[in-house]
């Protein structure tokens, strides 16, 4: 099985990101890529990684600022926009208003579902993949973790590692 795992970099105020230091430690081997993006909203450089890793499932990680506890997204909301002054733009005209996660990641006690990703690059990258996926009939699973950026790195490690092995056993 091939797994695609992604981060972003610094970003805003924040002068590191919790999953790139998450992507970065990750062991390497056979069968992992590991990306770190820049944040920009540029479908490309999503949908470059995809093809270039024809993962079997991809995890994406996404730094929130607010809140205490991991965060499982259950979907991508067809809306972005650079900064809250700017109104909402739709990232796919005409395209689906939201589209799901398909990788089913089991909360635990350390984690939430949640239903809004927000309408920055986290969720930019959520609707750009699944639509990837969907047009080109790609059978990968996609799943997205938010991860507060002052959660213990220790923690969130060890979760996405658990999480890991799980998907592995599907």
């Amino acid at each position: 099985m091939r797994l695609l795992i992604y981060g972003f970099g610094p970003y805003r105020q924040y002068e590191e990101n919790i999953t790139e230091k998450i992507v970065k430690r990750l062991p390497k081997r056979r069968g992992l890529g590991r990306v770190v993006f820049p944040v920009r909203l540029q479908k490309s450089q999503f949908i470059e990684a995809v093809k270039k890793y024809k993962p079997d499932v991809i995890l994406g990680l996404g730094q929130c600022s607010k809140g205490s506890r991991l965060r499982i997204e259950s979907r991508g909301i067809n809306k972005r926009r650079n900064d809250r002054k700017e109104r909402k733009k739709p990232i796919v005209p005409g395209g689906s208003r939201w589209l799901s996660t398909n990788l089913k990641i089991r909360p635990g006690r350390k984690a939430r579902i949640s239903h809004d990703a927000g309408d920055y690059v986290c969720n930019f990258s959520i609707y750009v993949i699944l639509d990837f996926l969907k047009h080109r009939n790609l059978p990968a699973r996609f799943g997205f973790i938010h991860i507060p950026h002052d959660y213990s790195l220790a923690r969130a490690q060890r979760f996405l590692l658990g999480a890991a092995r799980n998907i592995q056993t599907l």
